[in-house]
């Protein structure tokens, strides 16, 4: 008896070292899910595998000042190039959906990421399965018409057809009604205002700094990162370099200026 009683007290102790006791991976993935930027040698593998010297600093978990304020209904939505924030925080964004690199879905996932994706859908409906991995990650998935037109000077109709046509694909394709609107080549109108108002759309969104063979260009200020700025790294036909590394060549500049990278969708 004493030694069935030995037995069954040491299988009690087993099971419940065994429940007590957490794997390190199933810790990983946990304090990934909580939000929890791993840390130690195997963080410090990410960032050196995709070219950084070191970490990429956390963004806000909350916006240091307001969210911009929404526009009502058939409101002409405000055009924006920056965010007015003092948050120490650029916003990286994605035109057309030309390009799907596998690999840059495995840069969003193991840097965290956080990125912006205007699609058209001429451009991005072969790849829509790439850019639902994506989204999955936290990508942001916004409006960049259907047909890559330059909306400024086209009648109501056609600017409407071209705005609202991507809500309705992209609620579709990837199940998602955007809120943002970046006009092809950043062309607009009060026309375009008005037909973005009336397809759903929130905020217009340029951009101030934009990634060129040279290097960052600005449209207009001063030529170096601000906090707010929002920076497009856009197709690439003269360099031909893969998508995640003009990404890093952003992320160096990015961290040069003692800034990190922001959900866009956060802030406006």
């Amino acid at each position: 008896m004493r030694r069935l009683r030995a037995a069954v007290l040491a299988s009690a102790l087993l099971l419940t070292g065994c429940a007590q006791s957490v794997d390190p991976i199933e810790r990983l993935g946990k304090k990934a899910a909580e939000g929890v930027r791993p840390h130690g040698p195997a963080a410090d593998r990410g960032y050196r595998h995709w070219g950084l010297s070191r970490p990429l600093a956390r963004s806000p978990r909350h916006p240091a000042r307001p969210l911009t304020a929404r526009p009502g209904p058939h409101t002409p939505p405000p055009v924006v190039d920056r965010v007015a924030t003092r948050d120490p925080v650029v916003f990286l964004t994605y035109d057309d959906g030309a390009e799907r690199d596998p690999r840059f879905v495995d840069m969003v996932r193991e840097l965290g990421l956080p990125v912006t994706l205007f699609l058209t859908d001429s451009v991005a409906a072969p790849g829509y399965g790439h850019f639902a991995r994506l989204r999955a990650l936290g990508a942001g998935i916004q409006n960049h018409t259907v047909d890559h037109r330059a909306p400024a000077g086209l009648p109501y109709a056609g600017q409407r057809a071209e705005i609202c046509g991507q809500q309705d694909r992209l609620r579709a394709r990837l199940g998602v009604r955007p809120r943002l609107f970046r006009p092809p080549y950043g062309s607009y109108d009060a026309t375009t205002l008005r037909a973005a108002a009336d397809c759903g759309i929130s905020t217009v969104v340029l951009w101030r700094a934009a990634l060129t063979a040279a290097g960052l260009g600005y449209t207009h200020g001063p030529h170096e990162l601000r906090p707010g700025d929002i920076v497009l790294v856009g197709p690439d036909e003269s360099t031909r370099l893969p998508l995640r590394e003009r990404t890093v060549r952003v992320l160096r500049r990015v961290q040069e200026r003692g800034l990190t990278v922001g959900r866009l969708e956060d802030y406006l």
